[in-house]
């Protein structure tokens, strides 16, 4: 960025020259009261011009914005590139590769008239994310990074579990949904009354388990840490001491698990992981809520100091993004309420 403030005063609209006046912080366009064109017996000023298009070219002047603050300390690289012929080919996925249909799509959700339009505004997109990202990283407080730390990692843990799947088909009744439930449920109660008799855990993985990936060894699923697990099947292990099996069936969304502890590392130094808590913690914030992306995009803009020369324009860009966060949060509101 060439300056650590940016000045945004438009003054490139038609090639129309500004004047600010006044300390109301009012933009006048010079000669604004001359006549831009004429319909027959109507007249268009600049100035109304320009009052036009601070109402609805706010957008506009937002990306404007963000391409002054975002592309030189982002610039585009592989990484950049393959996310966004990712992106584009997805969206013509839906529409089988129609040509036409593509067109009409990006047109209606992105407002651009041609795939380089779409690329450069997935591109500035992708600038933002990463942007959010790392001013959110930037301002985790030592007490967040500790507690996380305290609270979510531990040595790696090695376990064997045994995976008992509710087989149901989709379009099943709920009272069949509901057998099929109830059967899993009591096959991996069974399998806990053969461990309790003394059978071995790796004999009755092979036997019974359906994780085809481990059943044949077992059900030796190596080293992990247990955020790489689903949350059910790590609050489980964790409790658990070398050596020892979970007493009641662990349900997660695949099914029912019997799962055995057996062995666990030393915890790593906090500074050893340090990076890597950040970026989870990160993560987890922008997945927190909907609005916290549009909330941490305007904090970025707030610490670049713009100068606002027009007092109505500033409104607009607020109004905007106010709306934007609204949005979100009715967004977060329906799917819960669904």
């Amino acid at each position: 960025m060439k300056n650590k403030k940016i000045f945004i005063c438009l003054t490139s609209l038609l090639a129309l020259s500004l004047l600010v006046t006044g300390c109301g912080k009012k933009v006048e366009v010079k000669n604004g009261s001359k006549v831009a064109l004429s319909i027959d017996k109507t007249k268009i000023t600049a100035t109304e011009y320009y009052n036009e298009i601070k109402k609805s070219n706010i957008a506009q002047l937002i990306d404007m914005i963000d391409k002054d603050l975002f592309e030189e300390k982002y610039p585009s690289d592989d990484t950049e590139k393959e996310e966004v012929k990712k992106q584009i080919e997805e969206i013509k996925s839906y529409v089988n590769g129609d040509e036409a249909q593509f067109l009409t799509l990006i047109k209606q959700y992105f407002g651009v008239d041609s795939e380089k339009e779409l690329e450069e505004t997935l591109k500035l997109e992708y600038k933002r994310t990463t942007a959010v990202k790392d001013y959110i990283k930037k301002n985790l407080t030592d007490k967040e990074i500790e507690n996380y730390y305290n609270d979510n990692i531990t040595g790696q843990i090695k376990a064997s579990h045994i995976l008992i799947t509710v087989d149901v088909k989709e379009d099943a009744t709920d009272e069949e949904k509901q057998k099929a439930e109830d059967k899993a449920l009591k096959t991996a109660k069974n399998i806990i009354k053969k461990l309790d008799k003394g059978e071995k855990f790796s004999d009755l993985a092979k036997k019974y388990s359906k994780d085809e990936g481990t059943a044949s060894n077992g059900g030796d699923l190596g080293y992990f840490q247990l955020n790489e697990m689903v949350s059910e099947f790590s609050n489980a292990v964790k409790d658990l001491k070398k050596s020892e099996y979970t007493k009641e069936p662990v349900k997660t969304e695949y099914g029912y698990h019997i799962i055995l502890k057996t062995d666990e590392k030393d915890k790593e130094e906090l500074d050893d992981v340090k990076e890597d808590i950040k970026t989870k913690l990160t993560d987890q914030k922008i997945q927190s809520s909907n609005t916290v992306f549009y909330e941490t995009l305007i904090e970025i803009r707030k610490e670049a100091k713009i100068k606002w020369n027009d007092s109505e324009l500033k409104k607009a860009y607020e109004d905007h993004m106010n709306e934007l966060i609204e949005n979100a949060r009715s967004s977060t509101n329906k799917t819960q309420t669904n």
